[in-house]
């Protein structure tokens, strides 16, 4: 394949999109950044973003994906060929194809824009990616003749003849370097919006005599994003996606409609994920792992034949080791569980370390956070840590020791020792009764 340059439109071209809107998140990564990873598996030599004045965030968001990434300014929004244009700066001295992108078509995939980016040869400097539109209403249209195309027509400009073709331009095209210089400042504002359109390099094209391509790809692919309620069909197509790859894959989803992925959730073979998980960005599981319902995983590697839920949260950094089980209604926060451990209710495990095969009872907390800093507590393998314990960090607890239920430990205790923090208990006989007699009589007084 020829050199490749992506050139992602994220200024926002009159009423296209919204800008803001390419920060929102699907299935945990922005729009524009589910755009970029896309692009970014042709291997361009340059990705160039066109963002709009005052577009810090976006300009900060394309660096996270793709940290040489260069930000031009389109300075007004004058339509999509304006956007090229600010471009042609950071595009000197490139040889070969130049793909323009837009930052609010999160769906679409390496592949069509792959076959859009081959089409593009010395006879054929031109190609547009376009699709069959179930409503093509507001869309650009393709005018073939012998399926030659010849031009691409913008609905307010169009015919009422031309209105009623459903091969529709998807904005996506692919052109080569000098083509794109050579026309782009042929193209004028003489339409119904006043914009500089960059669909009229096809006529253009054609006028010079040179061969131009067009592809098809399916429409979901290029649903842009213009509104919440777009943003929320966009999730929902990329989660179908998802839950059919992961269970491709091996794994099982009980109810794959309730399961929320994130782009890069990693599970392995054999997995059981039940109904109403969600797994944020950054979640790795092992093989032979069981999710159980209504648990939230974000930042978290679990490791093969370990059990999760119900009503677990892993926030970011826990790290769960063989064949653990952390149980209903526990958190694990920046804490490495190891292998056979048992975190089974009721628990809060944050900036720790739990030892192989160690067990932690029910209520057991550990007091990580003194309202300035983060502190460590290290469990060590084969403790034992009683119901309703309070481990204050940093503090270290031996291999095998012992910490009695509802004790609040603040000093380390050695392997193998027993532990216990709590006051002395005082039984007084019939207080009870006495406290109910006198209260019966209070009430009775007033």
């Amino acid at each position: 394949m020829r050199d490749i340059a992506i050139l992602v439109l994220a200024a926002g071209q009159g009423t296209r999109m919204r800008s803001r809107l390419l920060l929102h998140r699907a299935a945990g990564r922005s729009l524009l950044g589910h755009v970029l990873a896309s692009g970014s598996q042709l291997s361009p030599k340059r990705t160039i973003i066109v963002a709009g004045p005052g577009m810090a965030e976006v300009e900060a968001e394309a660096r996270r994906s793709v940290a040489d990434a260069r930000i031009v300014i389109q300075d007004k929004p004058l339509g999509t060929g304006h956007a090229v244009s600010a471009a042609l700066p950071a595009l000197e001295g490139f040889t070969g194809t130049v793909l323009v992108l837009y930052g609010d078509v999160p769906l679409i995939t390496a592949a069509p824009i792959v076959s859009l980016a081959e089409a593009v040869t010395s006879e054929t400097p031109l190609a547009v990616l376009a699709f069959r539109a179930a409503d093509p209403t507001g869309y650009g249209r393709l005018i073939l003749e012998a399926g030659r195309l010849l031009a691409i027509r913008e609905e307010l400009d169009a015919t009422p003849e031309e209105r009623a073709i459903d091969l529709c331009n998807s904005g996506f095209i692919a052109a080569d370097a000098e083509l794109i210089r050579g026309l782009l400042p042929r193209v004028t504002n003489h339409n119904a919006k006043g914009e500089y359109y960059l669909t009229d390099l096809v006529e253009l094209a054609v006028k010079a005599g040179l061969g131009i391509a067009h592809r098809i790809c399916p429409e979901a692919e290029v649903q842009g994003v213009n509104d919440r309620a777009q943003l929320a069909t966009v999730e929902a197509l990329l989660q179908s996606r998802y839950r059919a790859a992961a269970m491709r894959g091996g794994a099982t989803l009980v109810a794959p409609e309730t399961v929320f992925l994130s782009f890069d959730t990693a599970l392995g073979r054999d997995v059981l994920v039940e109904p109403n998980v969600v797994f944020g960005p950054g979640v790795t599981v092992g093989n032979d792992v069981a999710i159980l319902a209504f648990s939230h995983l974000e930042g978290a590697t679990i490791a093969a034949g370990a059990r999760v839920g119900p009503f677990a949260r892993l926030r970011p950094g826990a790290s769960i080791g063989e064949n653990v089980h952390i149980g209903n209604f526990v958190e694990v926060k920046k804490a490495a569980i190891e292998s056979g451990a048992k975190v089974n209710h009721l628990t809060y495990i944050g900036d720790a370390r739990v030892g192989a095969k160690a067990n932690i009872g029910a209520g057991a907390i550990t007091c990580n956070y003194d309202g300035f800093d983060k502190h460590v507590t290290d469990i060590g393998a084969g403790a034992f840590v009683g119901s309703n314990a309070a481990l204050v960090a940093p503090v270290k607890i031996g291999d095998g020791a012992t910490i009695a239920a509802g004790s609040v430990i603040t000093r380390d205790v050695p392997a193998d020792a027993l532990a216990i923090g709590r006051g002395r208990q005082e039984l007084r006989q019939g207080w009870a009764a006495r406290f109910r007699a006198r209260k019966r009589k209070r009430s009775e007084e007033v």
